[in-house]
């Protein structure tokens, strides 16, 4: 007798919704597999955001900026005709 109470403090029983089914609970041991994957992936993609924000803000501190592109003569005349400025010797 004393060993059913002591089996029936360690395992919770749970019944299905008509009864029939005894469903024996017991605790989890380890660790769920399905956690480790997502404490995984989470720490690659910090990792990888966390990256890529130092590399940005050493590429903004020590690289120089970048040269703009020459305009041609005659875009700049095509600009200055949109604004209502005559270009010179029009």
């Amino acid at each position: 007798m004393s060993d059913e109470f002591e089996f029936a403090d360690k395992v919770r029983l749970s019944f299905d919704r008509l009864g029939n089914n005894i469903i024996y609970e017991t605790e989890a041991k380890g660790f769920n597999p399905g956690l480790i994957v997502l404490l995984v992936v989470g720490g690659l993609l910090l990792t990888f955001l966390v990256g890529n924000y130092v590399l940005y803000s050493y590429a903004q501190k020590t690289l120089l900026p970048r040269k703009k592109k020459p305009i041609s003569k005659k875009k700049m005349k095509q600009e200055r005709l949109k604004q209502g400025v005559s270009a010179p010797g029009e």
